[in-house]
């Protein structure tokens, strides 16, 4: 039964993190004029370059499957951890906080960078995007492997 919970808690987590995050990106492009097959190929570009943005629709759908996938690894990530540090689950609020700060510190000041050579820092982008990493990212991921936490201990 463990197996399913962690199975369920990822799934689901995965989902809806993966669903409020690229929805975010989705509002923020469109009030930036930018086309949606447009910023999910810049997803893709993260993986193959400019040429993504050559590639059509084929590599807009490899860029929100991208999006996805690096979702579930991020929920996956807090649900291993909640497994060996109780406080995890225990505080969701608190512990949902600290997990989106640091899912963005790794985000926006590791991965974009080193994917992006032309990637810059702004001010009123930072608290926008931190603020989406808490609220949309860490909190959802927090409360959801908490509530299937609790249900696979119940179950034992």
């Amino acid at each position: 039964m463990k197996k399913f919970g962690a199975l369920r808690a990822i799934v689901t987590g995965g989902l809806v993190v993966g669903v409020l995050d690229i929805s975010s990106a989705f509002v923020i492009w469109w009030q930036r004029g930018i086309a949606l097959r447009r910023g999910l190929q810049g997803i893709t570009a993260g993986l193959l370059g400019a040429r993504s943005y050559e590639g059509g629709m084929t590599t807009a759908c490899v860029g929100l499957a991208f999006h996805f996938f690096i979702a579930f690894v991020v929920v996956s990530i807090f649900y291993l951890a909640s497994r060996k540090i109780a406080f995890l689950t225990k505080q969701p609020l608190v512990s949902g906080v600290f997990y989106g700060i640091g899912v963005y510190i790794v985000m926006y000041w590791s991965v974009l960078p080193a994917a992006f050579s032309t990637f810059r820092h702004r001010l009123s982008n930072e608290l926008i995007e931190l603020a989406i990493h808490i609220s949309l990212i860490g909190l959802p991921t927090a409360f959801i492997v908490r509530r299937y936490s609790q249900k696979t201990e119940q179950s034992v």
